[in-house]
């Protein structure tokens, strides 16, 4: 019997269906592997997507036991190490000088001219005026002196005017700063200071005259005001006793 002739030989088997059996089982092999890869990336997928939700990382945290439960956890988790931060108080501010307390010293009056008062002061009560012969107040102190002597400042504080009045004659007024005003009447008509100076207590501004015609029936005398706010006040209250 002839081999050939009783079965196939290889090259047959090749050319003929079993070509096609052998084709099938690689493409059968290629999907196989192509669905297992295709699986395997899908769970990785998942898994990744557990632990990342929209780009940010979620820390997960394991609940501890509920009371009475055998589970312990034995996993120590540490908190965010966070850093209390105080608020530093402001440094007090340092004084640039002590704070003191200072009365304000009372002012020092001194008499303006020497000699008795000859007529007081009186707004309340009205006094006789020997030069109109009539009575009347009085908003001042006529201080009893000779013609030609000194007067002096009252108070320090500044000359702010000097004017030639029709009653009083010549008078020289100081501004002592503090709402207080010395007003120097019946002067002689030269004065020792000009308006805008600076004078201290005892300085001497001017002398005794005859120039006030209001009170010319009077022997030679210094006429002293003290006006507080533009009011009159008595000085016998501020000078000396």
């Amino acid at each position: 019997m002839n081999s050939s002739s009783s079965g196939k030989s290889p090259e047959s088997f090749l050319t003929g269906k079993g070509f096609y059996i052998v084709l099938f089982l690689c493409a059968a092999v290629i999907g196989v592997s192509a669905w297992v890869m295709a699986t395997g990336n899908e769970a990785m997928k998942k898994s990744e997507s557990g632990s990342a939700v929209g780009g940010h990382r979620v820390e997960t945290v394991i609940a501890p036991a509920a009371e009475g439960s055998d589970w312990i956890d034995e996993t120590e988790i540490a908190p965010p190490d966070v850093r209390a931060e105080t608020m530093a108080e402001p440094e007090a501010q340092e004084e640039s000088a002590e704070e003191t307390v200072s009365q304000k010293a009372p002012a020092v009056y001194v008499w303006p001219a020497l000699g008795q008062v000859e007529r007081g002061y009186s707004v309340s009560a009205l006094k006789y005026d020997e030069t109109l012969q009539d009575w009347r107040t009085h908003s001042g102190i006529d201080i009893a002196c000779e013609e030609g002597a000194s007067v002096v400042a009252a108070r320090g504080g500044q000359v702010v005017s000097i004017v030639n009045d029709g009653l009083y004659g010549t008078v020289l007024t100081i501004d002592h700063g503090d709402g207080m005003r010395s007003v120097y009447a019946n002067l002689a008509p030269e004065t020792e200071v000009p308006e805008g100076a600076w004078v201290d207590a005892g300085v001497r501004v001017g002398t005794v005259g005859r120039s006030a015609l209001c009170e010319i029936g009077q022997d030679a005398h210094l006429h002293f005001e003290l006006r507080q706010s533009g009011a009159s006040v008595d000085p016998a209250v501020y000078l000396p006793a």
